[in-house]
């Protein structure tokens, strides 16, 4: 039975020190299996809003365990639609914050 995880993380911003949570999906094939289609969801610090683009190295980490992540369906579409205007906003919402120098 395919399953997807979610898989997040957390450490320190370089820019504020501010918690940066990142986060990635994976799916198996079954229980036994390792993760395949492993993708990047992204990272971004909680306190100032900075875009982490770079991939911190493991033991500056805490990782927490994976998630059962549902895949959506075709049923939840209308949803999915529903809830893209609140991730434009967001997003738009990110891009005018100010960054400190």
């Amino acid at each position: 039975m395919r399953k997807q995880y979610l898989h997040l993380s957390a450490y320190s911003c370089d820019k504020c020190a501010g918690p940066v949570i990142a986060g990635s999906l994976g799916v198996r094939e079954n229980e036994i299996s390792k993760e395949t289609e492993i993708k990047q969801v992204g990272a971004m610090c909680l306190s100032c809003g900075h875009r982490h683009d770079q991939a911190i190295e493991p033991a500056r980490a805490r990782s927490l365990s994976p998630l059962e992540w549902e895949f959506a369906t075709a049923t939840d579409a209308g949803q999915i639609a529903i809830d893209a205007g609140h991730t434009r906003i967001a997003y738009a919402e990110a891009l005018n914050r100010v960054e400190p120098r």
